[in-house]
């Protein structure tokens, strides 16, 4: 999954599920190489990561959202693909210094609205407030970005947009996500002409180039 090919799809993916665009420090970071990588190792161990640009409370924070948005169920979860660490490393590595402070700035809105709508940190709540307030936030910006007439690179997107691109980004970027969630087709592999539809998938996974995955 780390090809420019691949690098390509994923961002093309994205775009789809992102109304159309993907910002360009996003782009740029994909690119580059940077991708998610899973938080354990071969043998399943934890591995130990520590933040480089968020500090251990936010990355705890966003990696919840993150969760909430590509949750574990019997396919990797977002934290299990490693997209918490790949957006510490894209904020630090590639996104300018405006758009770390939008963000930033983001993030602590998101924790204030918490405590203030519900006297509680995020993190404190229970998982169904949390899930509720992502989509209490989510689906008005989606709707706003839907209505914007200036493109993408002349606004900022708001927080919980910018969470949801790095997030889905990271994951696609992931082994988990390319291998696990979606059937892996490996580039070239072989040509199959017309095929019973039982045996064109496993367990009616979709193939790893299509674009079907919604939040």
């Amino acid at each position: 999954m780390k090809t420019d090919m691949n690098r390509r799809e994923a961002i093309r993916r994205v775009a789809l599920l992102m109304g159309g665009a993907v910002s360009a420090p996003a782009i740029l970071g994909v690119l580059s190489g940077c991708s998610a990588e899973p938080d354990t190792d071969a043998a399943g161990k934890k591995t130990e990561w520590k933040p480089v640009f968020l500090t251990q409370a936010q990355v705890a924070l966003v990696a919840e959202v993150a969760e909430i948005m590509i949750p574990r169920t019997d396919t990797p979860g977002a934290k299990d693909a490693g997209v918490p660490a790949f957006i510490d490393k894209m904020m630090k590595d590639v996104y300018p210094k405006e758009d770390q402070t939008h963000f930033l700035a983001g993030l602590a809105d998101f924790e204030t609205q918490a405590k203030r709508e519900h006297g509680r940190a995020f993190l404190e709540l229970e998982p169904a407030q949390r899930a509720a307030m992502v989509k209490q936030l989510h689906d008005p910006a989606v709707e706003e970005e839907r209505e914007a007439t200036l493109p993408l690179s002349e606004r900022r997107r708001p927080f919980i947009l910018m969470m949801k691109e790095l997030t889905m980004l990271g994951y696609f970027m992931s082994e988990p996500g390319a291998t696990q969630v979606l059937q892996y087709r490996p580039v070239p592999g072989a040509y199959h002409a017309c095929v019973p539809l039982k045996q064109a998938g496993k367990g009616g996974r979709t193939w790893a180039t299509e674009t079907s995955w919604r939040f």
